[in-house]
């Protein structure tokens, strides 16, 4: 009785397990620090600073943040109706077999089919809110690919927000803000570990014996 539970028991930590495992791809990159070059005597004017007025506040290196908005919302509907047809007639008398006798029997044979299907299927998808992204490559055409993600750790479960895209620098607003509709290649994905994310989805019996069932 217990070597089958034992057997169970990784089976109960696999969705936990995976999720923690892909979150490593989403591990922040941080630029390599480079070192401050001395200022010139007397000197007010710094090449290397960041100043408050002078500076152009953007993401434009490896390492630097920005800020996604998100204003994903999609709708799609797709219908589709058919019909066919199709109907046959046949009928033969055979000849008399003796002259004066039984009269030529008669044969007939008819059909009819028909056929109607319609099908229609929507659906829509919305997603509000910001995600704070890393600078991970800067592209030979000046492009930036960007990447990141925000764990928020519940009583029974985490729930993650993850975002991989391509930023063009000039899409990139004053307060350092793009819209998610600006990204290329954009990959958002919310998805849920823990308790409450298991719950919401079959256990793999059962699913097993609904991939089978051939009816």
């Amino acid at each position: 009785m217990l070597r089958p539970l034992i057997l169970l028991l990784p089976l109960a930590a696999c969705s936990t397990y995976l999720e923690d495992k892909a979150g490593l791809d989403y591990a922040p990159v941080y630029q390599e620090a480079v070192p401050t070059a001395s200022r010139t005597t007397g000197g007010i004017f710094h090449q290397e600073a960041h100043g408050l007025f002078v500076s152009d506040r953007r993401a434009n290196a490896v390492g630097d943040v920005l800020t996604v908005q998100f204003v994903e919302r999609l709708q799609a509907s797709k219908s589709q109706t058919a019909s066919s047809g199709r109907a046959s007639n046949f009928e033969m008398t055979l000849p008399s077999l003796l002259p004066g006798g039984l009269t030529g029997a008669e044969l007939g044979h008819s059909t009819a089919q028909d056929f109607s299907g319609r099908g229609a299927a929507t659906q829509s998808n919305s997603l509000t809110g910001r995600l704070s992204v890393g600078v991970v490559r800067v592209l030979p055409n000046g492009h930036l690919e960007v990447m990141g993600q925000k764990r928020l750790a519940l009583n029974n479960g985490a729930e993650y927000v993850r975002l991989t895209g391509i930023v063009r620098p000039e899409d990139i607003g004053s307060d350092n803000v793009v819209t998610s509709d600006r990204l290329a290649h954009a990959d958002i994905r919310y998805i849920g570990a823990g308790d409450v994310a298991d719950t919401g989805q079959q256990g793999w019996l059962s699913r097993v014996l609904t991939a089978v069932n051939p009816i």
